[in-house]
C-alpha cells in the first residue's frame, strides 16, 4: 500500500493521541502536522508497520516519536521502544526531540547508547532500567550480544535514516539486533532515499508496511542552483577558492564524496587562510562533536563534510552549499542542497563537475526535470579578496550539567561586573561534564578572563579557547 503526498496537513488534535501529548504539542507551538506526519501518524497509531521516505527537516522524528510515546506504558518499566540511528550526533538529536515531546509524561526514562563513549557507565544505566533506547547499531549490538540489553519486551522498533545505516555497513548489526526482538513488534522505517537495499530489508523485517513518500518540503524557488565545469582536480580546487572568495558568505558547507578528499580539501583551504573545519568518520567522536558545535555557533565559516557525517548537522541559516563532486545519487544531491534556503530564506547551491561526471549530470537532469548548463566561474581578480572569517570564537568550560552548571550561570559570569556585553554572547551549550559558549572574537580575551577568575555555583572551572 502506498500513500501519496497530496494530502494537506491536519491539526494534531484531530488524531487519537493521548491528551497529555496533544496539550504538550500545543505548548511547543506544534499545531499543524507536516505532510509526512499527516500521512504516517494515523497509520502508526493503528499499529501498522510504516515506511516513510522524506528528507531531514520533514518532521519525521516527531512523527515516529509521537507514535512511540502514545504506545508507551510508563508504569511498565521495561524497554518498550528502540530507535536506531546511523550516527551518535543524530541519536543525540532524536533523544533530545523525544524528551521534548515527552515533557508531559512523568517518570519516563530515555537512554542513549552510542559508540565513542565509555561502555561501563552505559551498563550501569541499563541496570537501572529504561522505557526507550536511542542508539547506534554498533553499540546497541554490542550490548545485546553481551546480554546487558534485553529486548524481550520490545513492541516498537524504529530504523531512522535507514539508508545511511546500510551505507555505513551496519547491515549485519541490524540483522543481529532484529533477531533478538519479538516477532509481533511494530516496525517503522524512515529514510531520505530508497535504494534497493532498503526494499530488501523492509521485506525481511516488516509486515505489510504502508509506504509513504513525501516530496521535499523546501520551496525550490528559494534555492538558486549553479553548475561549474572543471577540467581536473587541480582546477576543481581553484574553482572552489574562486567561488568562496566571490560570494563571501557567513556559513558554507562543502560536500565531498570520500573521507580522504574531505580532509584534503579542508587542509588546503586552511593553508590558504580560510576559516574551515573538516567533518568525517575518521575523526574521533569528541572531535566530531566539537566540530559540529563550533560550526553551528558560527566559530568557523566553512565546513567540509561527507554526507554521513553531516547527518547530525542542525543549522538554521546556511548561506551556501557546494558540491565538490556531484553526489553519487540524485536524491542525495537534493538532500544536500535542501540544507540551504530553509524557512523561506534564499539559499545558494553550487556544484562542480568534470567530463567524467557527465553521466551523473545527465541523471540529475532527468531527476530535476531541468537542463543543466555550466556557468562561468568568477574572475581570478577575486583571489585578492580577503578570506571570509568567522565572527565568533568558542570557549570550553570544564563543567556541565553534572556540576549543576546552567546557561544562565555562564551568561551571568560573562556579563557581570564590567564583563562582556550580552549581544557579544552567542550560543551556549551545556553537556554532562563540559559547557561551550560562543562569544564575538573581539570579546574573547575579556570573556576568558571573566570565566577563569569568576565563579559559577561557588567554584572555579578551567576554561580554554577551542581552536583547530
Amino acid at each position: 500500500m502506498t500513500i501519496n503526498s497530496a494530502k494537506t496537513s491536519l491539526a494534531f488534535n484531530s488524531l487519537s493521541l493521548k491528551k497529555d501529548l496533544v496539550k504538550n504539542l500545543s505548548s511547543l507551538g506544534y499545531e499543524q502536522m507536516t505532510p509526512i506526519q499527516a500521512q504516517t501518524l494515523p497509520e502508526m497509531l493503528q499499529g501498522k508497520d510504516v515506511i516513510g521516505e522524506g528528507k531531514t527537516g520533514s518532521g519525521k522524528t516527531a512523527a515516529f516519536g509521537l507514535a512511540l510515546l502514545d504506545k508507551l506504558e510508563v508504569k511498565r518499566f521495561r524497554i518498550q521502544s528502540l530507535v536506531l540511528c546511523p550516527t551518535r550526533e543524530l541519536a543525540d538529536q532524536v533523544a533530545k526531540e523525544l524528551r521534548k515531546l515527552a515533557r508531559a509524561i512523568h517518570n519516563i526514562k530515555i537512554l542513549t547508547l552510542c559508540g565513542g563513549t565509555p561502555f561501563g557507565p552505559q551498563i550501569g544505566s541499563l541496570e537501572h532500567g529504561a522505557h526507550i533506547i536511542v542508539g547506534t547499531p554498533g553499540r546497541v549490538e554490542e550490548h545485546v550480544i553481551k546480554g546487558t540489553l534485553q529486548l524481550d519486551n520490545l513492541n516498537l522498533l524504529v530504523l531512522d535514516e535507514a539508508d545511511r545505516m546500510l551505507e555505513m555497513g551496519f547491515q549485519a548489526a541490524l540483522d543481529n539486533i532484529v533477531e533478538r526482538t519479538p516477532l509481533d513488534r511494530q516496525t517503522l522505517l524512515f529514510s531520505a532515499t530508497f535504494p534497493q537495499q532498503i526494499q530488501a530489508i523492509s521485506e525481511s523485517i516488516m509486515t505489510d508496511p504502508v509506504m509513504v513518500k513525501v516530496a521535499s518540503s523546501e520551496n525550490k524557488s528559494t534555492i538558486s542552483q549553479s553548475f561549474y565545469k572543471v577540467a581536473n582536480d587541480e582546477e576543481r580546487l581553484d574553482a572552489l577558492r574562486l567561488l568562496l572568495l566571490d560570494k563571501q558568505v557567513e556559513s558554507t558547507v562543502i560536500f565531498c564524496n570520500t573521507k580522504k578528499e574531505t580532509q584534503q580539501v579542508a587542509d588546503s583551504l586552511h593553508f590558504d587562510g580560510f576559516s574551515v573545519l573538516a567533518l568525517h568518520g575518521d575523526l574521533e567522536q569528541r572531535d566530531r562533536d566539537q566540530t559540529l558545535l563550533r560550526f553551528a555557533n558560527k566559530s568557523a565559516s566553512i565546513l567540509v563534510a561527507t554526507d554521513v557525517a553531516a547527518r547530525g548537522l542542525d543549522i538554521d541559516s546556511l548561506d551556501l552549499v557546494i558540491n565538490y563532486h556531484i553526489a553519487r545519487d540524485s536524491e542525495v544531491h537534493v538532500h544536500r542542497i535542501g540544507r540551504t534556503g530553509r524557512a523561506g530564506s534564499t539559499g545558494l547551491a553550487f556544484s562542480l563537475y568534470s567530463d567524467k561526471e557527465s553521466y551523473k549530470v545527465g541523471l540529475l537532469e532527468d531527476y530535476l526535470e531541468a537542463v543543466i548548463t555550466p556557468e562561468l566561474l568568477p574572475s581570478e581578480a577575486v583571489l585578492a579578496n580577503e578570506r571570509p572569517q568567522a565572527k565568533m570564537a568558542t570557549i570550553q568550560i570544564d563543567g556541565g550539567k553534572k556540576q549543576k552548571v546552567r546557561p544562565g550561570d555562564i551568561l551571568g559570569a560573562l556579563t557581570g561586573d564590567n564583563g562582556v556585553q550580552g549581544n557579544q554572547v552567542g550560543k551556549i551549550s551545556v553537556l554532562d561534564n563540559k559547557a561551550y559558549v560562543a562569544v564575538t572574537k573581539g570579546a574573547l580575551k575579556l570573556a576568558l578572563r571573566k570565566l577563569a577568575k569568576g565563579k559559577m555555583k561557588g567554584r572555579s572551572f578551567k576554561v580554554r579557547h577551542l581552536t583547530v
